[in-house]
């Protein structure tokens, strides 16, 4: 498992234990949208803020990645549906972890849509990448949402914690999922899953809202973020994902992560 702990060390900040990722993959499903049109000079944006990790599909290894600027992680996604298809909640696999390998990144991801139709498909991707990431020393991200017919609310505490605990029980080195709302209800999330959870940013809010989800979840327990819209769509990419590590890694309030986005 050496090879696999290297790579993590490249996700995770080895000092702090703490990360934060910023996902660029929403290209397949929602086409070029704001932020993401010039992903390279997006990823330089947010790696200069200090980002640790910046996630995608294909393209953004192809035509986004380490162009410029300082390095940041990679983490390629494997699965995909666009916004058009018959049911956009059914992801498919669209690349292969031994692909992962070739174009260099350090980690993989997977989305699966807990309570959806297609559910047992994707969590048996989920288990054959999870088996194929430990033959190659491969760290695993699963991207794990409760959508479908039987859900409730998306954020339905023992939903969430759920769908955490089933990609950790698969194989998943690290889980992203949805914020409940609150520290004491995310931690029931966190303590049930025996692997780093980061938080999903979601729709697009307002710097405060976005900030004091991520204290709420830092303090329910969570390895880190991982948020995309609110911060490649902010004004300023750079600034925001240095206001959000000034929780994530240094422990500070969202008053004074505010006062970093004034600067």
């Amino acid at each position: 498992m050496r090879g696999k702990q290297i790579r993590l060390e490249r996700i995770i900040n080895r000092n702090t234990r703490k990360t934060i990722i910023v996902p660029m993959d929403h290209g397949v499903t929602n086409g070029p949208m704001a932020g993401l049109i010039d992903m390279g000079q997006t990823v330089e944006l947010v790696a200069r803020g200090g980002a640790n990790a910046v996630l995608g599909h294909l393209g953004l290894a192809l035509y986004g990645h380490r162009q410029h600027g300082p390095d940041v992680g990679l983490i390629l996604h494997l699965s995909g549906s666009t916004s058009l298809g018959p049911d956009p909640n059914e992801k498919v696999l669209v690349n292969t972890v031994t692909n992962a390998l070739k174009m260099g990144a350090d980690g993989v991801s997977v989305h699966i849509n807990i309570g959806a139709e297609s559910e047992a498909r994707m969590l048996r991707d989920l288990g054959r990448t999870a088996v194929e990431c430990m033959e190659w020393g491969m760290p695993l991200l699963a991207m794990m949402y409760p959508r479908g017919a039987k859900i409730r609310k998306e954020n339905d505490v023992e939903q969430v914690a759920l769908a955490a605990r089933a990609a950790a029980e698969l194989g998943a080195d690290i889980v992203k999922t949805v914020y409940t709302g609150d520290p004491d209800s995310f931690r029931t999330v966190t303590r049930g899953c025996p692997v780093p959870v980061v938080v999903a940013g979601g729709s697009k809010t307002d710097e405060r809202a976005t900030l004091t989800l991520i204290a709420g979840a830092m303090e329910g327990g969570a390895t880190g973020i991982s948020i995309g819209r609110n911060a490649f769509q902010h004004p300023a990419p750079d600034r925001f994902v240095r206001a959000a590590a000034a929780i994530v890694h240094e422990g500070r309030t969202v008053d004074e992560a505010l006062e970093i986005l004034k600067a």
